[in-house]
């Protein structure tokens, strides 16, 4: 799988933008803020529907534009597809499909796989589950829109029926018939927050139990003299939520927990304001020998972690006979000798490899491929991005 044509239109800091590319390394270089990433970011996007670096669209869009455009032309084994996704600053995203509406912009999900490697990931080991949580989300989504339906719909449900949650505590106290109202709304909130909780839960978990080889095995290479490293999944429902082992999730099971749950914090809850359980409060434990990576690994045991759950994200695709697109966002320039050359090893046999860099000393040796240059002018009294060609061997400017 590879992007034979990306086209951006007022997307960060490009203005307009039409790029060929081929199944081989493609290096971006060019001084920090010059708009290398959001290049790899569009991409990103197309693969998952968001950014890698903000939760909101609007910054996507060049200022003083309305709306951003990203094109992609995928071409996966001998087959063709171009999908463009218009970003709006307010509002819904639109979507099409080789020149065809889609009816939701999560139809094109699936269409391209890429996996992204940048410095932001050891949030994954160093910062709050929600950071975890994202990335088994991406895994999930990326095998299709049904499965990042549920996702979406829990978050509407979560959503409403945390603001119901906020009022609840008045409303019982006056009692009468505003009280007997609530209480039915909470039940039907109840009743839909575990039945996606449970299909949200049981979709993660499976993608989690399909990664832990290809994760185990990355960081024994990149490792091997460190302790074993493995992945487990904390619901905050408790562990009765996981299957037995080797066994698939059950989403009816989880739902029936989830109830459960739901019922015996329902006066919490209504105390609090907020919605107590539910995959919203889970968190994946990343473990090195017997101890919780988060607060103790050393920098480079972070930084290997890190790796090693990116580049068993890649092994997870192939392993459904996909060949990822896979970008690394500068990060060359945060790895030492070492670790350079064994993610320039793994990364080898990539059809597509797009990397960023500002220094270009810092791309191994060995990574050939075409360099093209980002750099930046006024247009129209604002500055935006360019390419330009870099002849092999010449430095950033």
């Amino acid at each position: 799988m590879f992007v034979r044509e990306l086209q951006l239109r007022d997307f960060r800091s490009w203005h307009e933008m039409d790029l060929t590319l081929r199944p081989e390394p493609t290096i971006f270089v060019g001084r920090n803020g010059f708009g290398k990433t959001n290049l790899l970011e569009a991409v990103f996007y197309l693969t998952n529907l968001r950014s890698h670096r903000v939760s909101t669209d609007a910054p996507l869009v060049h200022s003083g534009a309305t709306a951003a455009t990203v094109l992609g032309t995928v071409e996966n084994l001998g087959r063709e597809l171009t999908v463009q996704l218009q970003i709006n600053a307010e509002g819904a995203n639109k979507a099409t499909i080789n020149t065809s509406p889609a009816r939701r912009a999560r139809d094109i999900l699936g269409i391209l796989r890429a996996v992204m490697f940048a410095p932001e990931d050891l949030l994954l080991i160093r910062g709050d589950p929600s950071d975890r949580r994202r990335f088994v989300d991406e895994l999930v989504a990326q095998k299709g829109p049904r499965w990042a339906a549920a996702r979406s719909d829990y978050d509407r449900v979560l959503r409403q029926r945390s603001a119901l949650l906020k009022t609840a505590g008045a409303a019982l106290r006056r009692g009468g018939s505003e009280a007997d109202s609530v209480i039915s709304t909470l039940d039907v909130w109840d009743e839909q927050l575990a039945d996606l909780g449970g299909q949200v839960t049981a979709a993660r978990i499976d993608v989690l139990a399909e990664l832990v080889p290809h994760f185990s095995g990355a960081y024994g290479a990149i490792a091997p003299h460190s302790r074993p490293a493995t992945l487990a999944y904390r619901a905050a429902a408790g562990p009765e939520v996981l299957p037995a082992s080797d066994s698939p999730a059950s989403a009816e099971d989880i739902r029936d927990i989830l109830l459960e749950r739901l019922a015996e914090l329902r006066s919490k809850e209504i105390d609090r304001g907020v919605s107590l359980v539910g995959p919203h409060r889970d968190d994946i434990d990343i473990i090195l020998g017997s101890d919780v990576a988060k607060g103790f690994a050393s920098h480079g045991e972070s930084w290997s972690l890190a790796l090693s759950l990116r580049l068993g994200s890649v092994e997870l695709t192939r392993a459904e006979g996909i060949e990822p697109v896979i970008m690394l966002d500068d990060v060359f320039a945060e790895l030492d000798a070492q670790r350079r050359t064994q993610l320039a090893e793994v990364t080898a046999s990539a059809e597509q490899l797009l990397i960023t860099a500002a220094v270009p000393d810092d791309i191994p040796d060995r990574i050939g491929g075409r360099r093209v240059g980002v750099d930046v002018v006024e247009d129209n009294g604002r500055r935006a991005s360019v390419l330009r060609d870099v002849p092999t061997g010449e430095e950033s400017s």
